[in-house]
């Protein structure tokens, strides 16, 4: 296991052999940060640098013991499970399990409150405390069943639509795909005891029962013009909709998500959508799945000429910033959360702005810009494209060389930029040291994708001239592969230019010569045919090397192809 939100390991050298040398001090720390967030497991006996103890290490049976009573002393409201395990290797751990502390704040017995950020244990401050405690009802609001609602009075094309999807879903296992409806509401927490929680009144509940819950979300869209003036507004409010209907119904209904900017692809332009449906989609499943449903306010979606803002009601979970929100993750609403990812309307835990980062960066856009207001977590993503050469960079260098996402997200940050100096890419990734950008970056630098000068904080980050060269010469234009309809357009251009009305109707081969002779002849009889019967064009005596063909009148002025 990687050590993280919900685990650590450490040394036995924690235990000294005299009991009253302790660092018990240090060992509630840990209880307690894990206790505050969503519970974890402590593994004594694995050194640092290592993944398993070593085989023949062996646990004193007294230990799991004291240390459980020991903690139960200096804790407060913290319940811990231990024993002795073995691991696959044969050696033997000490394993201490937190249990998270839904409802209550867990503490120190001298008054000290830690809380568990990615892979540390952090002091929670003072003026902290009162959000930590208000992070407590929001984790337990969706598992409350705070009206009786029988699952017998849920929505029932919900209930199937829901039922049907996850019975369908990849990201689902057999064995839960295989249970009657009732158990897997019960395995998503959306019922207990045959009543719905309020998880399952949001997801399959009626309009009138989802209406009365506490803050059911609702969601506005508003459109401004560039003199910041609304100029269209859309909503989404009466709560007939659960999450998932929510989303697909923002992104069919808002017509601005099919607007393009065209960026020349040799001979063809290449539609790039102003906002991708992927970053969309994620986008509204964050606000969705992460919000505190106990804070009221709408989900605002804000588009202006040159950006879109996300404005999501409350405030990050307590130790996500807008800095480190690529490494670290701490679920709000763990079992909703865990609805959206298996419905596959949201990405793995943790992953969600990793995909986002990718998305932007090979559409050649800057990389999205969280940020916390005093009530609300506000998501901008800009609209231009900074370098348009940059999306076919990262196309080609990914199909070459087959690249992952995060070395994709570094290719793109550094083409972007030019050169990257190392102390910036930590700065925009939020990595600890300069030292730790070489793991973001993979085999980019084996491989020769990216090249280095300088040493240490100096080092600077560059795409390899060489590559770009390459890159171009493996890739020139070519009419080979052409599909149907793009052959269909360039003849309706040629025509168009050349041969306007049937004076001037243009032979097959003088068609064929001057749109590009590697095309397939074969293919061209076929594309003119079509064009024919559709009455594109017309022609000038027989079908074959005796016609002529001419632009119809209402094919003049074609509109460029998207």
């Amino acid at each position: 296991m990687v050590e993280g939100t919900t685990f650590d390991k450490k040394s036995l050298l924690s235990f000294p052999a005299d009991p009253k040398r302790w660092d018990w001090q240090k060992l509630a720390k840990h209880c307690i940060a894990f206790a505050n967030s969503r519970g974890g497991t402590l593994h004594f006996g694995i050194e640092d640098q290592a993944d398993a103890p070593p085989a023949s290490q062996r646990i004193d049976t007294g230990l799991p013991d004291r240390l459980r009573k020991g903690i139960g002393s200096h804790c407060i409201n913290v319940a811990v499970s231990s024993a002795i395990i073995t691991l696959p290797n044969g050696g033997e751990v000490l394993e201490l399990t937190i249990l998270p502390s839904r409802q209550t704040v867990a503490a120190t017995t001298d008054g000290r409150f830690f809380m568990r950020v990615a892979d540390e244990s952090k002091p929670v401050m003072p003026e902290d405390l009162p959000r930590l405690v208000a992070e407590k009802d929001a984790y337990v609001w969706e598992a409350q069943a705070t009206r009786k609602i029988l699952i017998s009075q849920a929505d029932p094309l919900k209930l199937a639509r829901f039922i049907a999807d996850i019975r369908a879903s990849d990201r689902v296992s057999a064995f839960i795909r295989d249970q009657s409806d009732a158990e897997i509401l019960d395995h998503f927490v959306m019922s207990r005891d045959g009543v719905l929680t309020n998880l399952g009144i949001l997801w399959v509940g009626r309009r009138e029962d989802r209406a009365l819950l506490l803050h059911a979300p609702a969601i506005q869209f508003i459109k401004y013009d560039a003199r910041d003036e609304k100029v269209a507004k859309r909503e989404w409010s009466d709560f007939s909709l659960n999450p998932k209907e929510l989303i697909e119904s923002v992104w069919k209904e808002i017509p601005d998500w099919r607007e393009f900017t065209e960026l020349r692809d040799g001979l063809f332009p290449e539609p790039i959508p102003h906002y991708d449906e992927s970053v969309i989609r994620e986008l509204l499943a964050n606000a969705l799945a992460h919000r505190p449903y106990t804070t009221r306010g709408d989900i605002f979606i804000k588009l202006y000429p040159d950006c879109l803002e996300i404005h999501n009601p409350g405030l990050f979970p307590l130790g996500v910033t807008p800095q480190n929100i690529l490494h670290t993750t701490i679920q709000r609403n763990r079992h909703l959360a865990q609805i959206f990812y298996a419905l596959n309307l949201m990405e793995r835990e943790g992953s969600g702005y990793d995909r986002m980062f990718d998305v932007l960066l090979s559409r050649g856009r800057p990389v999205p810009v969280p940020r916390e207001e005093n009530d609300r977590v506000i998501v901008r993503v800009e609209r231009r494209i900074v370098r348009p050469e940059v999306v076919g960079l990262l196309a080609a260098a990914n199909q070459q060389y087959d690249l992952r996402q995060r070395e994709r997200i570094c290719l793109g940050l550094i083409a972007q930029h030019g050169l990257l100096k190392a102390t910036d890419f930590s700065r925009i990734l939020d990595l600890p040291d300069e030292t730790r950008v070489r793991t973001w970056l993979g085999s980019l630098l084996a491989k020769k994708v990216v090249l280095s000068q300088g040493k240490t904080k100096a080092t600077g980050y560059f795409v390899n001239p060489e590559l770009l060269r390459t890159l171009k010469e493996k890739s020139p234009t070519t009419l080979l592969k052409i599909e149907p309809h793009r052959l269909r357009h360039l003849v309706l251009e040629d025509l168009e230019t050349y041969s306007v009305d049937i004076a001037s109707a243009s032979a097959i081969s003088e068609i064929h010569k001057r749109i590009g002779i590697e095309i397939s002849a074969h293919k061209l009889k076929r594309a003119l045919g079509d064009l024919q019967k559709s009455g594109e064009i017309g022609s000038t005596g027989k079908r074959g090397r005796g016609a002529g063909y001419f632009i119809s009148a209402k094919s003049r002025q074609i509109p460029p192809l998207n």
